[in-house]
């Protein structure tokens, strides 16, 4: 009985393992095929596709997302024809850098001109091409060459000083890294599927060269060098880097839209920096600003130079053109000047002109770096504080502009200024006014209301401070100060202080915050403020952080009023 009992057992059991066993296949199977429907879905995501997927901050340090594409072939090819481009392309380089090179020639040379200019033997190498989705649509594709050349060029310039010295400058020991962009555009139905081809020099990683005058010293002759290089790199940076762009029409067509045009202009107003690095050895740096879109000399703009400072306030505008404001950037140089000396790099900062949105004034702060282009350096440069608007073509008049002298302007200043412009009445009342036009002062009111302010640094032995506010209009040089309030790191005022203000474009508000005490007084630390908010809003309440301290808001309203007042003849 026992047996016959067991034999069903080890049955039962049997058929149940069978039983398990199939259905545990059977499970696996399917999560084996629905892994496998996951990495070929995997395998066909794009790069757009898995950067929607993924947020940058998840991705391994590892993981590099590159649509870069060797190629090997083209060098190859490339190195079998250098012989036939290297004359054709010497040709093209000789038309079209030598009148830019008479364009930037300096004042100390008479004139600067090929005598001979050949590639040499060793072919460059193209070490990747991408395309740029997002410039390329329906219209046109854009692509991108990472290039490479040490060459052994033969680059000879005839160079006549203007105290009559001839020099045969040898250019040579080349080193160049860049990228190259390319445009086919516009697509078309016929052959070859586009109608012309732009190229230009997107960026210039690295370009470096040596000059030496044959049979002689080049330093000889103080200051030719220095102008001979700067000269070639201008005539580099104006005839192809872009937003430059040559055009090659391959087939028969009006091509104009591809040319260079501007599209915008940009205001910027250079306010202040502070913290800055300290370059002399005695006393402190004596720091001015360069700022730039495209460096080429005559659109570099230059701050007036402020002495023994390392807080500048410059408080100075300066308007560029803008070309292609996806692609360009303004940069800021802030230098130490020497005098006599060549000026140091204290540092230098660099915006994006497509993070600016057209129409709205932006308030930043840039930290200094060393080198835009390797930033390994952590030290501590200082920052510069500047006001941007870009105003796009076209859109003038439909763009609140605090840059331009004319935005402050009331309707009857505006009808003084634009003399027969406007209404009938406005013609008229031009007419009787006329010989007052010089007369007319364009100022305000600025009405200051400083409220309140928190989170003061206790400067006293007990804990606390003893507050007061002096406000100072910078240009203007009028001061104020509110009342005392004692003991207290969170004191109230609500005082308010009106200032006549005559030039409300460059004036300044600066706010101290000070401890007042018996023998001496603190400054406890300080708000400086442009009034270009304030103009485009007309009023305004916010909290604003105090330079100089570990912590400490103030609170303020300040109002703008626009008064139209004539001198007394």
């Amino acid at each position: 009985m026992s047996f016959f009992f067991g034999w069903i057992i080890g049955l039962f059991v049997g058929i149940g393992l069978i039983v398990a066993f199939a259905r545990y296949e059977k499970i696996r199977s399917s999560r084996r095929c629905n892994l496998a429907s996951t990495v070929a879905a995997f395998a066909k995501m794009t790069v757009q596709d898995t950067k929607k997927l993924i947020p940058p901050k998840y991705y391994p340090s590892w993981v590099v997302f590159s649509q870069l594409q060797k190629l090997t072939w083209l060098n190859q090819e490339l190195d079998k024809i250098w012989p036939y481009v290297n004359e054709a392309a010497s040709e093209l380089i000789r038309s079209s850098v030598e009148p830019i090179l008479e364009q930037y020639t300096p004042a100390v040379l008479q004139s600067l001109k090929f005598s001979t200019l050949t590639l040499g033997t060793v072919a460059p190498q193209f070490t990747g091409v991408t395309i740029i989705e997002d410039e390329s649509d329906a219209g046109g594709i854009t692509m991108e060459l990472e290039l490479q050349w040490d060459g052994n060029p033969n680059i000879v310039l005839d160079i006549n000083t203007r105290i009559g010295v001839a020099l045969p400058v040898q250019v040579k020991d080349i080193g160049f890294t860049g990228v190259f962009r390319l445009v086919f555009k516009p697509l078309v139905d016929a052959f070859p599927g586009f109608g012309a081809i732009s190229y230009s020099l997107r960026k210039k990683k690295q370009l470096d060269f040596t000059l030496k005058v044959i049979g002689g010293d080049l330093s000889s002759i103080p200051g030719i060098s220095d102008a001979i290089e700067e000269t070639i790199r201008d005539a580099i940076e104006d005839s192809i880097t872009w937003p430059v762009r040559k055009i090659i029409p391959i087939l028969p067509g009006d091509y104009s839209d591809l040319e260079l045009k501007p599209v915008g202009t940009l205001d910027v107003k250079l306010v202040q920096a502070k913290d800055l690095t300290n370059k002399d050895l005695i006393g402190k740096s004596d720091p001015y600003a360069e700022l730039f879109v495209r460096p080429l000399r005559d659109r570099i703009k230059r701050s007036k130079t402020i002495n023994n400072q390392l807080n500048p306030i410059w408080n100075e505008h300066f308007e560029f053109i803008v070309e292609d404001e996806s692609t360009q950037h303004l940069t800021v140089r802030v230098f130490d000047n020497e005098g006599v000396q060549a000026s140091e790099l204290i540092g230098c900062a660099q915006v994006a002109l497509k993070d600016l949105e057209p129409g709205k004034v932006k308030d930043i702060w840039l930290k200094l770096v060393k080198d835009l282009e390797v930033q390994r350096d952590n030290k501590n440069r200082g920052e510069v504080h500047l006001e941007l608007l870009f105003i796009p073509s076209g859109t003038d008049s439909n763009i609140l502009n605090p840059f331009n002298a004319d935005f402050r302007l009331t309707s009857l200043e505006k009808t003084l200024k634009n003399g027969m412009d406007g209404t009938a009445e406005a013609a008229e009342l031009a007419r009787t006014t006329v010989q007052r036009k010089k007369e007319v002062i364009v100022r305000g009111v600025i009405s200051v209301t400083v409220m309140a302010a928190e989170n003061l640094p206790a400067v006293d032995f007990m804990g606390k401070a003893d507050p007061y506010v002096v406000l100072v209009m910078k240009k203007s040089g009028t001061k104020v100060k509110t009342r005392v309030v004692n003991d207290t790191l969170n004191p109230v005022w609500n005082q308010t202080f009106d200032f006549v203000v005559e030039d409300a474009l460059h004036e300044m508000l600066i706010l101290e915050v000070w401890d007042h005490d018996t023998f001496k007084k603190e400054k406890i630390g300080k708000c400086i403020m442009t009034l270009t908010r304030v103009l485009l809003e007309g009023e305004v309440q916010d909290n604003f952080s105090l330079d100089g301290t570990q912590s400490g808001r103030i609170s303020l309203h300040i109002k703008w009023t626009p008064q139209l007042v004539f001198r007394e003849p």
